[in-house]
């Protein structure tokens, strides 16, 4: 999987097309990834010793990765990821302004 957490992402389809944020986690096994703001949905939470109130707990649920396009760190725009061996290192780099990420 070309996407590791913190990295800027934009939605490229579906209710939340064009919205940013970042990364909060990958799940390798499912080729999902959960992203800061983006897909919100309320759980609920019945009464219990550890929360007496109860109520709604908004957090974000995973959407598949293909969804998704790394923002290029030079121009600011959605671009895919390639790798390059680098001194012995494997690098990823934006594929629009060749700029490594």
């Amino acid at each position: 999987m070309y996407l590791k957490k913190n990295d800027l992402v934009v939605v490229i389809s579906g209710a939340q097309k064009g919205k940013q944020g970042r990364v909060l986690r990958v799940i390798r096994e499912k080729g999902k990834v959960v992203v800061q703001g983006i897909n919100l949905r309320f759980k609920h939470l019945r009464r219990s010793q550890k929360n007496p109130q109860g109520g709604r707990l908004q957090k974000e649920l995973p959407i598949p990765s293909c969804k998704v396009l790394l923002v290029d760190p030079k121009t600011n725009r959605p671009t895919r990821v390639g790798f390059k061996i680098v001194e012995g290192r494997k690098v990823r780099f934006a594929k629009k302004s060749g700029e490594p990420v």
